[in-house]
């Protein structure tokens, strides 16, 4: 079971969450509390699942036709699986900001404004209003405002990850799932990136993947580290770098292996 608090309780929740591409199990017993306004890192070497994880938690994986997933993953007090889930309300609740920069060929202020046109939202005031209101909150708008209608190709790459961000909040969601944003940025972007994370948790609950232990370590206020599917170790970020309680957490933090 996986729990996204808002402080709701939730009560006979106890379904660990296992994931499965065709027999192969990449998920096992997954349990795991992620709360409100709080930054949370998943760590750990290439393929222990924390992409897998992070997926799950929008429904990505439901793309992937011979995938399934066992357990419960709760927002509130529903279960995001459950048959009656709108999957797109699930996604405008939940957005994600994805490794590489995806920008759409199109312009700074249709890459933002393009959730909301998809949502049903004509109105010009109102879609002027939240592109501003977006692009201020991923602190780019000093740096595309005088370029709203140019391509947003033509922006270089960490401009391009903080518009990703800005049209994943455009839609107004409470979540934001990153998967690795940095990885492909230099270390001025990189650093640009992580204040914003700090900004942006005031508004929103963040979950984030990353290889870079440093950046977990100074972003997030959970860690939790993964290995081979499985959830080893999981606590407030000061502790898990300073004190992990188990020794492969240590091993892999100080570098022994991965």
């Amino acid at each position: 079971m996986i729990r996204i608090d808002y402080g709701k309780i939730i009560k006979n929740c106890n379904k660990r969450v296992n994931f499965f591409y065709r027999d192969f199990k990449a998920l096992t017993d997954i349990l795991l509390n992620i709360y409100a306004h709080e930054v949370t890192a998943f760590i750990g070497p290439s393929g222990c699942g924390k992409s897998t994880l992070l997926r799950c938690l929008n429904r990505m994986n439901d793309l992937i036709s011979y995938s399934r997933v066992e357990g419960s993953i709760f927002l509130d007090d529903q279960n995001i699986y459950d048959p009656d889930v709108d999957v797109v309300s699930l996604r405008r609740r939940i957005g994600m900001v994805f490794q590489k920069p995806n920008p759409f060929p199109k312009s700074v202020f249709e890459n933002v404004a393009y959730g909301l046109r998809v949502n049903g939202i004509q109105n010009k005031g109102i879609i002027e209003n939240r592109v501003e209101e977006s692009l201020k909150l991923a602190a780019i708008w000093d740096e595309v405002k005088d370029r709203i209608h140019e391509s947003a190709l033509g922006l270089s790459g960490g401009q391009q990850q903080r518009l990703c961000i800005a049209r994943a909040m455009a839609v107004e969601p409470e979540i934001l799932l990153m998967d690795e944003p940095c990885s492909a940025l230099d270390p001025i972007a990189t650093q640009k990136i992580e204040e914003l994370i700090h900004q942006l948790k005031k508004t929103y609950t963040i979950i984030i993947v990353t290889h870079n232990m440093q950046q977990a370590a100074r972003v997030s206020d959970i860690t939790a580290f993964f290995y081979l599917g499985e959830l080893i170790e999981t606590g407030e970020t000061n502790s898990i770098f300073t004190r992990p309680k188990l020794k492969q957490t240590e091993d892999y933090i100080t570098g022994r292996f991965g």
